[in-house]
């Protein structure tokens, strides 16, 4: 994948908009990965909000149709009202409508017995995204999933890179991280 950055006016409303959603807070945080951080990013308080999931959708939808993708998904519960948004939009902006799925934790223990859920269409190049990635657990569940029933990931994306060691383990595995915001180990966050 080419290097694909986030429309800039985009990306810093988006900005804008975690600062008054109150989606970046700055304290003492223990993270998913166990991690210590100086600040915490709440990306459902962005992706659920109306401005917020759409300036996310027209953010990362031209980078997942340049990367050749045919369908995006992520992780739940974070990646489904980002992939909800990114379809809807495909649908309404003129281009190659773009489905979307999303991968559970573990396979449901009842009717279909699924790990994938959506109209994923057999075999096609995927988009895999999530809000965050820290050390990358989550993106690596839903690609290894979209992997292991015969899709090739094309695209890894997320609205912040918290800069805490998943994007070069992506990097190193041969996906380059796309992402929206980017954070540093001094609790800066900044636009890509």
């Amino acid at each position: 994948m080419a290097n694909i950055s986030a429309d800039k006016n985009v990306a810093l409303r988006i900005l804008e908009l975690c600062n008054e959603l109150k989606a970046l807070r700055y304290g003492d945080f223990t993270l998913t990965s166990g991690e210590k951080s100086s600040y915490y990013f709440d990306g459902r308080l962005l992706t659920l909000s109306p401005g917020g999931s759409n300036a996310v959708a027209q953010a990362m939808l031209p980078a997942i149709r340049e990367s050749g993708a045919e369908a995006v998904g992520g992780p739940a519960v974070a990646a489904v009202p980002m992939v909800t948004e990114i379809t809807m939009l495909s649908a309404q902006d003129g281009g190659r409508p773009v489905p979307a799925f999303f991968v559970r934790p573990q396979p449901k223990e009842h009717g279909m017995g699924k790990l994938i859920e959506g109209p994923l269409p057999e075999g096609v190049p995927v988009a895999i995204i999530d809000d965050a990635c820290s050390t990358a657990g989550s993106l690596y569940l839903a690609i290894r999933a979209a992997e292991e029933t015969g899709h090739k990931v094309v695209f890894v994306g997320c609205i912040l890179d918290r800069n805490q060691g998943g994007s070069n383990l992506l990097r190193g595995d041969g996906y380059e991280l796309f992402s929206i915001l980017k954070g540093d180990a001094s609790g800066n966050v900044a636009i890509s």
